[in-house]
């Protein structure tokens, strides 16, 4: 008998039929709540499969009496209860990598349209404006890329940030033995010495309002912030507040606070170029992510253990 896995994440109907060949698939995408998340429950269920974002609560955890094994869609867990999951010994496993290339990419398409105000230029044009009416949008190439965080994706973002001559600079809880990027402390101390702040660290409490008003402030009034991580990490209200007095020159954000919903605060300001959480989101990446998953699961359940387990 296959086991059963309850999916709480949107998936495609050919990647549905992928992993329905190996399991019993209950579906029920985005949860809106944990009462929803509850009521898709089934106490059979022996895996779970979602998203960092969407999660896992408690109280679905204690609804499922067989669950041995849940994991991440992508790379992040911010919102699956994981000490809940360390008192029953239930295996958490995510999609590290997977979807890094993708995400990588997203980011220095931000940065590009953010710094070279793309959006704003394809909109004087269609008005009938040329470039002798309008002022010259500054450079990319050779000035300070901050890293605050350097997984996987930020890596893959340095990468890319090299082929346009940017020095790196970058903040972690500790230096990287492995690279030779510049290292600071704090999101602060970053945030100083670089023209553009690239946010790609985990969600969750204690990333929480890491970019707040003074790490804007520090940023400067030439400064660019790019967010491909969590919305949670960057205070809303203070980015608004810094782009209206001219204390930040430009904003790309693919994630924010209140998702799905946009961030109203900044949905009149010229600078800021919004994407729909899609960062992650390519045909590669998605099956990478699922080949992933079927992969954790298939080495849990023979007892190798996943591939990559949450430690």
């Amino acid at each position: 008998m296959k086991p059963l896995l309850l999916v709480f994440c949107v998936l495609g109907d050919d990647h549905r039929a992928q992993i329905s060949r190996h399991y019993e698939l209950r579906y029920a995408p985005k949860p809106a709540d944990a009462a929803a998340q509850l009521a898709a429950c089934d106490p059979r269920a022996r895996v779970v499969l979602t998203t960092g974002s969407i999660g896992l609560s408690e109280q679905a955890i204690d609804a499922l009496p067989c669950l041995e094994l849940v994991c991440a869609l992508g790379v992040g867990y911010e919102n699956i209860a994981l000490p809940r999951l360390r008192e029953r010994g239930i295996v958490l496993a995510n999609g590290a990598g997977t979807n890094a290339d993708s995400v990588a990419d997203h980011a220095m398409g931000l940065l590009l349209a953010a710094v070279r105000k793309l959006a704003w230029l394809d909109a004087q044009v269609r008005r009938g404006l040329w470039r002798d009416d309008i002022p010259m949008p500054a450079d990319v190439s050779g000035r300070r890329l901050g890293l605050l965080g350097l997984g996987d994706i930020g890596r893959g973002i340095a990468r890319r940030a090299a082929a346009f001559n940017l020095p790196i600079g970058y903040c972690a809880r500790r230096p990287r033995e492995d690279v030779d990027y510049a290292y600071f402390p704090t999101a602060r101390d970053l945030a100083r010495w670089c023209d553009f702040l690239v946010v790609a660290t985990p969600g969750g409490p204690d990333t929480r309002h890491l970019v707040d008003a003074p790490v804007l402030e520090a940023l400067g009034p030439d400064g660019v912030l790019v967010n491909i991580a969590r919305g949670t990490v960057v205070d809303t209200r203070a980015l608004a507040d810094a782009l209206r007095a001219g204390r930040l020159a430009a904003a790309g954000l693919d994630v924010y606070e209140d998702e799905p919903l946009p961030p109203g605060v900044l949905l009149d300001l010229p600078g800021v170029i919004l994407t729909p959480h899609v960062g992650g989101s390519s045909p590669s990446a998605v099956q990478n992510s699922v080949d992933r998953f079927l992969d954790n699961a298939a080495g849990h359940f023979a007892g190798r253990g996943p591939v990559s387990p949450v430690p």
